[in-house]
C-alpha cells in the first residue's frame, strides 16, 4: 500500500471538481478558490478562455494531457487552428496566494464578464468560473432542456 493518503496529483490520481461556490472578484482581479479544490491546484495551474463564455481552469498534469491533444490537431484544418488559437492565446500560467486566491488577467476577466459576483464550478477535470449574472442565464436556459440533453447522452453509454 502506497503512503498517499488524500487524493493528490503526486499520487497519481487525477482530481475530481464538483460543486458550485459563490464569490467575489476583488478590486484587484483575484478570486477565492475553493479550498475543496486548492489541494490539486498547489503546484499552479492554467487558466484559459472556455466554452460558453465561461474560464476553464485546469491543474498542470490535465493541461499537459489536454495541449498533448491540441497539438495533434491537423493544422491544415481551419476549425482545429481556430480552436487552438482561441484556447492557448488565452491561456496563462497562474498560482493561488495564501489566502487561496488566484489573480486573473484583465483580459479574461473581460471576456468571461468578470466584474464583481461570480461563481466557481468543478466540473470533474476542470473549475469553471462564470460571471454569477451568466451562470444563471445558462442555466435557466440548460434547465429547461436538461432531460432532452440527457436522453441524448445515453448515445453515450452513460
Amino acid at each position: 500500500m502506497g503512503g498517499c493518503g488524500t487524493l493528490s496529483l503526486r499520487c497519481g490520481v487525477n482530481p475530481m471538481f464538483m460543486g458550485e461556490y459563490q464569490h467575489t472578484v476583488d478590486s484587484k482581479g483575484r478570486i477565492i478558490i475553493p479550498a475543496k479544490f486548492r489541494e490539486h491546484l498547489e503546484d499552479g495551474f492554467v487558466v484559459t478562455r472556455g466554452l460558453d463564455q465561461c474560464l476553464f481552469a485546469y491543474p498542470m498534469d490535465e493541461w499537459k494531457r489536454l495541449e498533448e491533444k491540441l497539438k495533434a490537431l491537423p493544422v491544415t484544418k481551419k476549425d482545429a487552428r481556430a480552436f487552438t488559437r482561441f484556447f492557448f492565446s488565452g491561456a496563462t500560467e497562474v498560482e493561488l496566494d495564501k489566502q487561496g486566491r488566484v489573480n486573473i488577467p484583465a483580459t479574461l476577466l473581460g471576456y468571461a464578464g468578470l466584474e464583481k459576483d461570480c461563481i466557481v464550478l468543478g466540473v470533474s477535470s476542470r473549475i469553471e468560473i462564470w460571471s454569477k449574472t451568466a451562470w444563471e442565464d445558462y442555466f435557466e436556459e440548460s434547465e429547461e432542456s436538461f432531460n432532452e440533453i440527457a436522453e441524448n447522452m445515453i448515445d453515450f453509454d452513460i
